[in-house]
């Protein structure tokens, strides 16, 4: 469900990314889309992208949670009334990142190009186009610009979560947990994406083309959009991709944390 609602949004910010000269704002863009390639069209790639979607939280959220585990905190050291330590979280969201990102790539890479293809294409057609090109290894294009991507992006996904909850923990003691988790998560998932999206935008254009490499085409790409488009440009498609955030990562962290509750009372 967070798949197919957010993916409009999604394809909107691909698209402002990677041709900021015919799709430079979000309602502009989205009239474009639907007039010349139908209302379906804001839908492209997401057979790949609920697959990645899948695959990635089971790894993020597993992972993280061993590391909680395998790392866990100083019973004598924690104040129970004073803020969390901050460092620990989001060194282990960096790490969580760079684990998901192994799992995320191929689906990013069919995502971002079917998104970028013009007319009735396929996901599994752009595979085949990408197999006869580039063979098994178009599959992992771009593996250092998802490892820039997906660290700092879980790095304040999960660092800024916890920031958020003992915020409201704080200030709103009334609040339910349900509520804090929902807006706990929301938030936290607008500072991931505020925080990665520099990195977002030139790791889509390396994704997004048939001759870019494994490793080593990321950071030519980098320097190259700063250059042309200004720091600007690598906050293209911010604002599609915040408004989407919010909701998704809500109900995901609203989602973990009810089912972490009903395992740990019944198991």
């Amino acid at each position: 469900a967070c798949c197919y609602t957010g993916q409009p949004f999604d394809t909107v910010k691909v698209r402002m990314q990677t041709r900021p000269d015919e799709f430079s704002g979000v309602i502009s863009s989205t009239k474009k889309i639907m007039k010349e390639e139908g209302l379906s069209a804001l839908w492209k790639g997401s057979v790949p992208t609920a697959g990645g979607m899948i695959l990635e939280n089971c790894m993020a959220f597993g992972i993280n949670e061993a590391l909680k585990r395998a790392f866990p905190d100083d019973p004598s050291e924690v104040d129970q009334d004073g803020p969390p330590n901050l460092l620990k979280p989001f060194l282990m969201g960096s790490i969580t990142g760079c684990c998901s990102a192994t799992v995320l790539l191929p689906s990013e890479i069919i995502k971002a190009k079917t998104q970028v293809s013009i007319g009735a294409t396929s996901s599994q057609e752009i595979l085949k186009t990408m197999m006869k090109r580039q063979g098994f290894r178009s599959l992992f294009v771009g593996f250092d610009a998802q490892l820039m991507r997906d660290a700092p992006f879980y790095a304040f996904f999960f660092g800024g979560y916890e920031l958020w909850c003992y915020f409201f923990r704080t200030n709103v003691p009334s609040m339910p947990d349900e509520l804090n988790y929902f807006l706990s998560g929301g938030l936290a998932g607008m500072c991931g994406w505020a925080m990665a999206m520099p990195f977002d935008v030139p790791k889509t254009n390396v994704q997004a083309r048939y001759d870019t490499k494994v490793v080593g085409s990321y950071f030519p790409e980098l320097v190259k959009i700063a250059r042309q488009r200004g720091i600007t440009g690598l906050y293209s498609g911010l604002v599609p991709t915040v408004v989407r955030a919010f909701p998704a990562n809500a109900a995901l962290f609203l989602g973990v944390e009810s089912t972490k509750k009903v395992f740990d009372k019944f198991l």
